[in-house]
């Protein structure tokens, strides 16, 4: 079952040790099944307790998941944490041949405007633009988790799986309402959205994911998903070889595989999108209705693969050997008649 978020103390308060220490607690990493890379963060580190301990977190955490073929970076259980912390994350997933303005953060108390920028340059390496990025979300990822996840799926970045975030705030304060004992909690930041549109973003309403899970089965279905994924070169190529080998207009081959080579697969995460996106551009290109790509399952059983309902086994026709069966078997197949004006 998914944990009750908890509120991570304030790490800039601590000495380093004690920094290292709570650090520890909030960030879990492994390797799963598949080369998978696994990145939990409970609470957004500031920019201050990165730049002291970012030597640790490199050596102790990225490198180890350095060597991963994709990534599932965990923010189920993160409730918030540090503005300063963003351009970190974002940074590392980035592609780093540019800096990129990713958002823009208003704070009413001083009316003013704080840009984020991505980092010209990060401690170790960048995770590599070639390999996919799955995030997590829950109904109580909020905050600055859900900026972090609203930036990296507006990127195109990642693929978030789980549930629509809180739609919480950046920022809170704790305002005494005049010399009484009440007091009103209000949000006193807000995002602008990136490149600084102005637009409402995920505040109030959440982040939506790509694909709407519980957040229980999130993992799971995230693993299912970068499974697919993997496949993706070796179902491309042994289509273009099929193309090569047994398409009929063979002066339409060369556009086609050209058309294959170049598909961008990045919104793909199920078998029912890459066929749509397959049949859809195909035929496009190929002006073919004929040229179909379809997902059969095949059934397994104790001595293999079983033939499934959409593939029937081939029946082949016997001419019966009596006359009168062949006569009948003529009557079944032709049906002959004159219509009127001696049209046959």
């Amino acid at each position: 079952t998914l944990e009750a978020p908890r509120q991570a103390p304030a790490l800039t308060n601590l000495t380093q040790e004690e920094m290292l220490a709570q650090l520890q607690k909030g960030i879990r990493h492994e390797v799963l099944e598949g080369n998978v890379g696994y990145l939990r963060v409970d609470d957004i580190p500031s920019q201050e307790v990165v730049s002291k301990l970012g030597d640790f977190l490199v050596a102790s955490v990225w490198r180890k998941l350095m060597g991963t073929s994709a990534l599932v970076l965990d923010l189920r259980y993160c409730t918030g944490g540090h503005i300063s912390g963003i351009p970190y994350i974002i940074s590392y997933l980035h592609p780093g041949n540019t800096v990129l303005h990713v958002d823009t953060i208003y704070d009413r108390p001083s009316n003013t405007t704080t840009e984020i920028w991505t980092l010209p340059q990060v401690l170790g390496e960048r995770y590599s633009a070639d390999k996919d990025v799955v995030v997590l979300t829950s109904s109580h990822t909020g905050g600055v988790a859900e900026d972090i996840t609203y930036i990296l799926k507006q990127m195109r970045r990642a693929i978030v799986v789980g549930e629509r975030t809180v739609g919480g705030a950046l920022d809170l304060q704790k305002l005494r309402i005049g010399q009484s004992d009440f007091f009103l909690t209000v949000p006193v930041s807000r995002s602008l959205g990136p490149l600084g549109g102005g637009s409402q973003t995920w505040e109030g309403s959440g982040v939506l994911p790509c694909v709407g899970t519980p957040a229980e089965q999130a993992l799971e279905k995230a693993l299912a998903i970068l499974t697919l994924r993997r496949a993706l070169p070796g179902v491309v190529w042994r289509l273009q070889e099929a193309l090569r080998a047994y398409y009929t207009l063979v002066d339409r081959v060369p556009t086609l595989l050209h058309h294959l080579a170049n598909m961008d697969f990045s919104a793909v995460v199920s078998e029912e999108d890459l066929v749509t996106k397959l049949n859809s551009g195909l035929q496009t290109v190929s002006e073919d209705p004929r040229l179909l790509v379809r997902a059969v399952k095949p059934k397994e059983t104790s001595s293999g693969p079983e033939i499934g309902d959409d593939d029937p086994p081939e029946v082949v026709p016997t001419v019966p050997g009596a006359e009168e069966a062949r006569q009948a078997l003529v009557l079944s197949m032709f049906q002959v008649s004159v219509l009127p004006g001696n049209v046959g």
